[in-house]
């Protein structure tokens, strides 16, 4: 099975979308607890809900294995991106709720881990900085656009409600002060949807690892409730709420293209 797919692009854009994989390699499914093999802190629908990207000229680079096996918007080091706060790992052994991903005894060794960053992390880094390079060589800027989704309301992990859209740009370090800003005109420009900048979620390792404004990448990380497009309950899509969803997305892609 490929571990990811990369759809190549001709416009600087990258759309990377690392959370939207839902495989569970058969071995490893009978070490998981029930709840977890319905592998429940997927980004769901992403893919589609980004679909319209390669119509503008984006590369898309979209893995098929589940968080779960490993966690691609986290360091190989698995140092925390939130300090101080409760967060998931590079191989997770808790879900979002804060129960257990495995069965009492089934947590991956480090070996295991170590087995995991060879076997998933490794090919798809590779794969966003070669397309990366890629971009840039042929622009000379390019724009890494992480995707995300979430539920709305996990009080193990935040507390309240999430605002519907969620921009992160590691504080303004990841991108230039220029697109933050057309970004933020934007969002202003649409009043379907309340937003955020740097709030509970600035940007994963992918963003920030890869966010270097002054070498020619910007990366920003955008991450939605999922209200906003899909059932939490269910994990359905909603055509309806996605259909009202995505202009948005289009008019933030376009305006992040448009220096």
């Amino acid at each position: 099975m490929d571990i990811f797919t990369l759809h190549r692009g001709t416009r600087p854009l990258l759309v990377s979308l690392p959370h939207d994989g839902t495989v569970i390699p058969e071995a490893m499914r009978p070490r998981l607890v029930e709840s977890a093999r319905r592998v429940p802190d997927t980004d769901w629908h992403v893919a589609r809900l980004y679909d319209f990207a390669r119509g503008l000229g984006a590369s898309v680079l979209v893995p098929t294995h589940s968080r779960y096996v490993v966690d691609l918007n986290r360091s190989e080091d698995d140092t925390s991106l939130y300090p101080g706060q409760n967060t998931t790992g590079l191989c997770p052994v808790r879900q979002f709720d804060g129960s257990p991903v495995y069965l009492d005894g089934q947590e991956p060794t480090e070996g295991e881990v170590r087995a995991r960053v060879e076997a998933y992390w490794r090919p798809y880094h590779d794969a966003l900085a070669g397309e990366l390079d890629r971009l840039r060589a042929e622009h000379g800027r390019v724009l890494l656009w992480e995707g995300h989704s979430i539920r709305g309301e996990l009080p193990w992990l935040f507390p309240g409600r999430l605002p519907d859209l969620n921009l992160g740009t590691a504080g303004g370090a990841s991108c230039s002060p220029e697109l933050a800003e057309r970004l933020a005109r934007a969002l202003a420009q649409q009043d379907g949807y309340d937003w955020v900048a740097n709030g509970r979620f600035k940007g994963g390792h992918i963003t920030r690892h890869y966010g270097r404004p002054e070498l020619g990448v910007e990366a920003v990380q955008l991450e939605i409730a999922q209200r906003c497009y899909m059932d939490e309950a269910t994990f359905e899509w909603d055509a309806g709420k996605a259909g009202q969803l995505q202009p948005v997305l289009h008019a933030l892609l376009e305006a992040a293209l448009h220096a």
